[in-house]
C-alpha cells in the first residue's frame, strides 16, 4: 500500500453553528484530519489561491473542501466554478454540504465539477448522522496532490 499523506480538509461554510456541529461529529467519527474553517466564498477563494490574508502561503496538499453553497462574498457555486477552471486547483475534491435541495442547483454543481452533493438534514440527529458519514467517507478515500 502506498503511502498516504493526510487528507487536510478546508470547511467552507458561514454559519458558525454548522461549522461547530460539522467538526464536532467529524471527530466522533475518529477523523483526526487538519480542519481549515472559512467563513466566506472570497475567503474560500484567497486561501486557494494564495491572495488576500493567504498571499504567500501554499495549501496543503492532499487537500479537500466541504462546501456550502449558501455564503456571502462569493456563493459556493462561484467558488467551486473557478476553482475547477484553475488548473492548480481543479483537481481537488469538493463536496458540497448544503440545505439547498433544488434539482437545478444538483445539477448546476455537478456540471461545474464537484464530487459529490450533500444535502444537510434539518433534523439535528439527521445532520449528525450524515456528517458522521461524511467521516467515514473522508477516512477511506483516496486523494490526488494538487501539484
Amino acid at each position: 500500500m502506498p503511502d498516504r499523506r493526510p487528507v487536510t480538509i478546508l470547511l467552507a461554510e458561514d454559519d458558525e453553528g454548522h461549522s461547530r456541529l460539522i467538526e464536532k461529529n467529524l471527530r466522533r467519527a475518529n477523523i483526526t484530519n487538519d480542519i481549515l474553517k472559512v467563513s466566506d466564498g472570497q475567503q474560500a477563494i484567497d486561501f486557494l489561491f494564495s491572495q488576500g490574508e493567504y498571499a504567500g502561503r501554499k495549501f496543503p496538499s492532499p487537500l479537500l473542501i466541504l462546501l456550502d453553497l449558501n455564503m456571502p462574498v462569493l456563493d459556493g457555486r462561484q467558488v467551486l466554478e473557478r476553482m475547477k477552471a484553475d488548473e492548480r486547483t481543479r483537481r481537488i475534491p469538493v463536496i458540497i454540504l448544503t440545505t439547498t435541495e433544488d434539482g437545478r442547483e444538483v445539477q448546476k454543481c455537478y456540471d461545474l465539477g464537484c464530487n459529490i452533493f450533500i444535502t444537510k438534514p434539518v433534523d439535528y440527529d439527521q445532520f449528525t448522522e450524515a456528517v458522521r458519514k461524511i467521516g467515514l467517507f473522508i477516512s477511506i478515500v483516496q486523494i490526488p496532490d494538487a501539484g
